[in-house]
């Protein structure tokens, strides 16, 4: 008798979806514009260090809100795509990132389908009853109220299988 597979029950899986094919949608425009090697996820990064210039890896990952970890391997996936150098820091366990030539060429149009895309968001939040970036809110609320580490743990302890 097969074992039941809790995987196939999800409340979070259509919204990765959903963000998967909005990226996959960003994505498709840049190839639309000939701009190689341009992953949606990098654009922040990029914008930031535009405005801000160079910056180490860790005050690159404090600027977005990611880890560390999470921000040297995107640096790296951004240096193999030729969008940025990494220099000696100020000191020896530092380094910092630079756009490269390439990344300073489309930061402009970066920029532009920044703002297209925030000004799609409006738009399609206006046509739906509840805009997801009040369910975002919401949910923060309510985790400032109860943690989801304290949520699951307090299911877990009904689990039998957890014990």
């Amino acid at each position: 008798m097969p074992v039941p597979d809790p995987t196939e029950q999800s409340l979070w899986r259509p919204m990765r979806l959903l963000q998967h094919a909005m990226d996959d949608d960003i994505g498709r425009l840049y190839t639309e514009r000939g701009i190689d090697g341009l992953k949606p996820s990098f654009v922040m990064e990029l914008l930031r260090l535009h405005a801000r210039g160079p910056m180490t890896i860790t005050e690159l990952a404090a600027s977005v809100e990611r880890t560390h970890s999470a921000l040297s391997q995107k640096v790296a996936a951004m240096r193999k795509a030729g969008l940025v150098t990494t220099t000696a820091g100020d000191d020896a366990r530092s380094k910092k990132v630079v756009l490269t030539p390439k990344a300073e060429e489309i930061v402009g149009r970066l920029a532009a389908e920044w703002r297209a895309t925030e000004a799609a968001l409006v738009d399609l939040e206006a046509e739906i009853p509840y805009a997801l970036s009040k369910v975002v809110v919401d949910v923060e609320k309510a985790l400032r109220r109860k943690s989801f580490h304290d949520r699951i743990a307090e299911k877990l302890e009904a689990d039998p299988d957890w014990r």
